[in-house]
């Protein structure tokens, strides 16, 4: 048996000096205050300090395997029923991508079945691998581990087999998602129909945005960040955005942490790539399921929101998600909704 010591005790204090007391955590040599920093001077020593000072193993039990979903409360779910307010329904889900392509390397497998025959009926077969850069998708928290170990302390061997995901699987959201989702238009803040592969995003994005927006992330929200990817696919075509990807720069882990973000999501992975962190290709994937237990939206088509956002002038809505209920699963395809 894998013998990586489980962090929650050190968390526990953590949790006590740190958070009951809003003491102020200082991260390495530099002394960079660590909740609500802005540097984006962060190193692979950095993201390995945040993997334990960030961390929210313990914080909801040992046994906990919701992670941050357990920041969408009864309360959450009904004022985010209150924003439903015209009934307009809006899709989040690219259509499955069924032809290869540079972001496309693993397409949706669509077989027919029974064409031809002379019976009432016609059906067919779905195939996918979904996780990647093409197809819509919701990590669970069993999809990634650092170190062996997975969200709150879960050993990796123990707990991910042949057999599937024991802890931490998709099964865990199989009730559905409902609460707040804000949509954070990074490309309309900087006034183009989508930002250029590569392109970070940082913190002072996000406050931007929340200013322009007259909106403010708060605990138990989704968190949807837009840079026009799919846009930019539709104008120049398809790229290998697993190698040069717009996306979130590490250093805004801390403000995701500080304001309760439940969910993360965005129209590529999350990331931006290459991630300007050495040694680390995806800190935002390690830090948020790892170390945060957050879950994230990967893949999301957000050109269709973000003009009806712009078209009512309200970046905020209800947001619904049903995740395929996979026991063992490491994530699902599935077609999220803004209702506005």
């Amino acid at each position: 048996m894998n013998t990586v010591p489980r962090m929650p005790e050190v968390n526990r204090i953590r949790f006590g000096s740190a958070f009951l007391c809003s003491a102020v955590l200082l991260v390495g040599p530099a002394s960079q205050p660590l909740l609500g920093q802005t540097s984006r001077d962060v190193t692979q020593a950095t993201v390995e300090q945040w993997m334990t000072d960030l961390s929210n193993w313990g914080r909801w039990g040992d046994d906990d395997q919701l992670g941050t979903l357990n920041l969408i409360t009864q309360e959450k779910r009904l004022e985010a029923i209150g924003l439903a307010q015209v009934g307009t329904s809006v899709s989040m889900s690219h259509n499955y991508l069924k032809e290869q392509a540079l972001d496309a390397t693993s397409p949706f497998e669509h077989q027919m079945l029974g064409v031809g025959s002379p019976g009432a009926f016609r059906s067919d077969r779905y195939s996918i691998a979904y996780h990647g850069y093409a197809h819509s998708h919701l990590d669970a928290l069993c999809h990634m581990m650092y170190e062996g170990q997975l969200y709150n302390g879960y050993i990796r061997d123990d707990e991910v087999t042949e057999g599937g995901c024991d802890k931490l699987a998709i099964i865990n959201f199989k009730q559905g998602i409902v609460t707040r989702g804000i949509l954070m238009d990074i490309a309309r803040l900087k006034g183009v129909d989508y930002l250029e592969p590569g392109t970070p995003i940082y913190v002072e994005d996000l406050e931007a945005w929340e200013r322009e927006a007259g909106v403010r992330v708060g605990s138990g929200d989704v968190v949807l960040v837009r840079s026009g990817r799919w846009a930019r696919r539709a104008e120049l075509g398809a790229w290998r955005t697993g190698r040069e990807a717009a996306g979130l720069h590490a250093s805004v882990v801390p403000w995701l942490r500080d304001r309760g973000v439940a969910i993360l999501g965005s129209d590529y992975t999350n990331d931006v790539l290459p991630s300007g962190v050495q040694g680390v290709t995806q800190p935002i994937h390690q830090l948020m399921l790892v170390a945060l237990g957050t879950p994230l939206f990967d893949n999301l088509d957000l050109e269709a929101v973000a003009a009806e956002a712009a078209r009512q002038g309200r970046w905020e809505f209800m947001l619904v998600a049903a995740p395929l209920a996979v026991e063992g699963g490491t994530g699902s395809p599935l077609n999220p909704l803004a209702i506005f």
